[in-house]
């Protein structure tokens, strides 16, 4: 996937990029998002951000055309991001609620949510959705398949 990672920390750079495995395209930005750094968004699918991102109904508008459909943000709680105007553009939105709350495992979580959305599974507790989605189970593991 090709994502864009706003917000970004020197000490979280090399962790992102370990996390990775050179899997994802993804640009790290030490900027936060806002109406003059969007135009990092234009071509990718993803957005990254942190909870010092606000993501307002006019700039989730904004990244939906930009082309966004996915939002990570590498924080536990989503209240900088506009749940309901996100559902409406649907631009899935997930969190990083695991216990590993160290910059490292912030990372893995990140980089796991991306994961999972590129082989077309649902985040499961990551999901912040307001909408219901159908899933289907896809293996024991928990891990589902998003099916519409």
């Amino acid at each position: 996937m090709k994502a864009v990672a706003y917000n970004i920390k020197d000490f979280e750079k090399e962790l992102l990029a370990l996390a990775n495995g050179k899997v994802h395209d993804l640009t790290l930005i030490s900027n936060p998002l806002n109406g003059n750094t969007l135009h990092y968004a234009s071509g990718k699918e993803v957005v990254i951000v942190s909870h010092d991102d606000t993501l307002s109904a006019d700039i989730l508008e904004q990244l939906k055309a930009a082309g966004i459909q996915k939002i990570v943000t590498r924080s536990l709680t989503t209240d900088h991001i506009d749940l309901y105007r996100a559902a409406d553009l649907n631009i899935q939105v997930a969190n990083t609620p695991y216990a590993d709350r160290t910059p490292k495992g912030v990372a893995e979580q990140t980089i796991r949510n991306l994961n999972l959305w590129d082989s077309g599974r649902c985040v499961g507790t990551a999901c912040c959705c307001v909408k219901d989605c159908k899933v289907t189970p896809l293996n024991t593991e928990g891990n589902e398949k998003y099916t519409g």
